[in-house]
């Protein structure tokens, strides 16, 4: 039976160049690129290439970049540092209900210690308004941090007239707003130019794009302070100590470059993602898209279907060889209702009923026909096996 890896917002598989550039410095080329032998040089020349590469698709500038072990970090940096970088007492944070744990986490930890935090709300179809940034603002926020696509539904956040609005009440405030996007599902698919974003820190991460797990990158725009969050040596601006993971980070450099290449499989992606959404509507009654189909990256589908548990429909299609999700992987153990979801008033039997489906540029049309053929079998046989009618 074929393998069918339709599960490409949870990691990508590694691009055959990605891993051509990464080979030389497991074995070869594998000094510490902080040495200042040879060795170390060579692996510090590295770093550099794949800094330059970033900055120059980031449009940036390469001082401005800033590796991490992944967007995890980069999140925790991020909201972390601003916050202990902060004079200002009682400090306020704005963000969204529909964030990655990597920031509701932090945030509701920071709540402990005394920052407060709003969190707003989105629309059924799964976007902020703009407006009830604007209005979630106090005199105290230091802080906005809003995510560009959202991982389980794919919508696309304004982010650009995010940043438009922070640099308007900028120039009137005492005390500055930063802002921050964790931007990790957009990258494949959306402008990444943090000037035209407006954002002061941006998050990425590198096995979302082709690239190894385990690096990533924070963008902090120069002059912005904030405090590192550990300590232990003086890497990367003494922001983020520790030894460079080298092999990861050329990986990065040569996923970033591919990126602009790889976008021009984005319109065979949408086509066959479009196709697949009418198809599985048309041939499974009571079926709900998620999200809204226009202003959403070109991989990403979402499903709910009726009196069909998502968990189920995803163990019984990894049976027939398909890899799916019911939502973020990385809050797959959860049996509680999807948290982005319940913030788009889905009832709970529909988002329990949720399913995943994000395709990547090395899927094909007959793949996607397989699983045509064989969802909407597996949702009526859960049907009538649920007591619920």
């Amino acid at each position: 039976m074929p393998k069918i890896y339709f599960d490409h917002s949870a990691t990508t598989p590694l691009d055959q160049w990605v891993f051509e550039a990464m080979k030389p410095y497991f074995t070869k080329d594998y000094g510490n690129a902080s040495s200042m032998h040879s060795f170390g040089q060579i692996a510090a020349k590295a770093i550099d290439q794949s800094r330059l590469s970033i900055a120059k698709f980031l449009n940036c500038l390469p001082e401005e970049v800033i590796f991490t072990s992944g967007a995890t970090e980069a999140d925790n940096i991020a909201l972390q540092g601003i916050v202990k970088a902060s004079k200002i007492n009682n400090p306020h944070i704005v963000t969204t209900q529909i964030e990655h744990p990597a920031i509701l986490e932090v945030c509701r930890d920071l709540e402990k210690q005394g920052v407060g935090v709003t969190y707003v709300p989105v629309t059924k179809k799964g976007i902020v308004k703009v407006n009830d940034i604007k209005r979630a603002i106090k005199p105290n926020t230091i802080l906005i941090s809003v995510m560009y696509v959202n991982n389980e539904v794919g919508t696309i956040q304004p982010i650009s007239e995010i940043g438009k609005l922070v640099d308007q009440l900028n120039t009137k405030r005492k005390n500055r707003i930063y802002f921050h996007t964790d931007a990790v599902q957009a990258v494949n698919y959306c402008e990444m130019n943090v000037n035209k974003l407006g954002v002061d820190l941006l998050s990425i991460s590198g096995h979302k794009i082709y690239g190894p797990k385990g690096v990533g990158v924070l963008y902090i725009k120069k002059n912005i302070k904030l405090k590192p969050i550990e300590y232990g040596g003086h890497h990367e601006l003494g922001i983020r100590p520790g030894t460079y993971n080298v092999v990861g980070i050329v990986g990065l450099g040569r996923a970033i470059e591919l990126v602009k290449v790889g976008k021009k499989n984005n319109q065979k992606i949408k086509k066959l993602r479009d196709y697949l959404i009418k198809e599985i509507s048309k041939k499974i009654p009571n079926t709900k898209v998620n999200g809204d189909i226009k202003n959403r990256v070109a991989s990403n589908v979402n499903f709910s279907f009726k009196n069909a548990e998502g968990e189920s429909v995803m163990l019984m299609l990894d049976m027939e060889g398909f890899a799916v999700s019911t939502g973020s992987a990385c809050s797959s153990g959860s049996l509680e209702p999807s948290h982005v979801l319940t913030s788009m008033q889905i009832p709970n039997d529909l988002a329990h009923g949720s399913l995943r489906i994000t395709l990547g540029k090395q899927n094909t049309k007959n793949e996607v026909d397989r699983l045509i053929r064989i969802l909407p079998k597996i949702i009526q046989r859960l049907r009538q096996m649920s007591p619920i009618k």
